[in-house]
């Protein structure tokens, strides 16, 4: 059938993932660091991703495509919740580096060791978004540090200033396939979460990141505090 349909123009792609992250039916993902469309029957023809997009590289077209299927795209959510779930390390065998545990750090000192060495403030493992639970223990009552993976190399203070009581989930929009927004929603909308700090770099993908753990904020129908810090290249907080 001819219908309605984005069309991405790579060349002008910068490949932050906002329109990733604003594509809730999951038409849309990042391909070799630049978006693109997976599926067209995925793509609703609405738009929603139109104007996150900073480059203006969408645009719709009226073209033959596959029906939109909403039913497909509900059967998928639903998978990535399911997937979403703890994993555990079956008899057989298994990734163990990909099992939910809290570390006790209430022992700690708030400052280095008499030897210099400095204090590791993770809390929790693993700390992957893609591989984080949608539930687990170490959720009650958690202050949330939602992070892009570049953020604790640009600052020496990182765990004393950001990870330190919180715990910690890190992610990149740009070279993760996917959207993070469904599964950030279903963690806040889950456990009980009480305050949520989201700390990304000035550059335009960690943009993505912070859209997602927005709209996570904004559907889990609850209302969090939250704040965010952007970080300059050279580790200084600009904002």
């Amino acid at each position: 059938m001819v219908r309605r349909i984005i069309e991405i123009d790579r060349e002008k792609c910068n490949g932050c993932g906002a329109c990733a992250a604003a594509c809730h039916e999951g038409a849309i993902g990042m391909v070799n660091g630049k978006a693109a469309l997976l599926r067209d029957d995925y793509c609703d023809g609405l738009g929603d991703c139109l104007p996150t997009c900073p480059t203006g590289a969408i645009t719709f077209v009226e073209r033959e495509a596959a029906a939109y299927d909403e039913a497909a795209v509900l059967a998928k959510r639903a998978a990535a919740l399911r997937n979403s779930a703890p994993v555990q390390t079956p008899p057989s065998g298994g990734c163990p580096g990909s099992m939910a545990r809290a570390m006790n750090r209430d022992g700690a000192p708030a400052a280095p060791t008499v030897t210099g060495a400095p204090i590791s403030r993770l809390e929790q493992w693993p700390i992957q978004i893609k591989l984080l639970p949608v539930e687990a223990p170490f959720y009650d009552g958690a202050r949330l540090l939602i992070a892009a993976d570049c953020t604790a190399f640009s600052r020496a203070d990182f765990h004393e200033r950001f990870m330190r009581g919180r715990i910690t989930m890190i992610g990149c929009p740009k070279l993760d396939e996917g959207d993070y927004a469904e599964k950030l929603t279903e963690i806040l909308r889950r456990n009980h979460i009480r305050e949520v700090t989201i700390v990304r770099m000035e550059v335009p993908c960690c943009g993505g990141l912070q859209r997602a753990a927005e709209t996570a904020l904004r559907g889990s129908g609850k209302f969090i505090p939250w704040q965010v810090v952007t970080l300059g290249r050279d580790g200084n907080i600009i904002q």
